[in-house]
């Protein structure tokens, strides 16, 4: 397929085309082809979902494999499935996995409860119940 495609090991690829399974195309190319606002689009969805479908309508067979090569090449993503009219594109949102980080080393831990503490939380339990 593509040379992005050596990113991805065949379980990452399986798990991507299950996950991918359910999802609605969320951009479609038709008679204009890959213009650049079409390509924009394209990577503010990558940018928003990381995993994506495409629809193509149009676009003769032999066609699809160099529009999805170039798509690939243009945005920095890796090509997961092609099956027909429908191409799906996968690319890590880097920003997302810093803020996870960042985000659990910046959580304070829990100072240790006092016996009062520790009671009040108990005895609000038992009312609960």
């Amino acid at each position: 397929m593509t040379e992005n495609t050596a990113q991805l090991s065949p379980t990452q690829r399986r798990a991507l085309r299950a996950a991918a399974h359910h999802l609605n195309p969320v951009v479609s190319i038709s008679q204009k082809g890959l213009t650049p606002s079409v390509l924009a689009e394209i990577d503010r969805c990558l940018k928003a979902h990381e995993l994506i479908k495409l629809r193509l309508y149009g676009i003769e067979r032999e066609d699809r494999e160099a529009l999805f090569t170039e798509i690939c090449t243009a945005l920095n993503c890796v090509a997961v499935q092609h099956i027909g009219n429908l191409l799906v594109l996968w690319r890590e949102n880097p920003k997302d996995s810093a803020a996870q980080e960042s985000a659990l080393a910046t959580r304070r831990k829990s100072e240790p409860m006092t016996k009062k503490q520790a009671a009040a939380r108990s005895e609000a339990r038992n009312r609960k119940r």
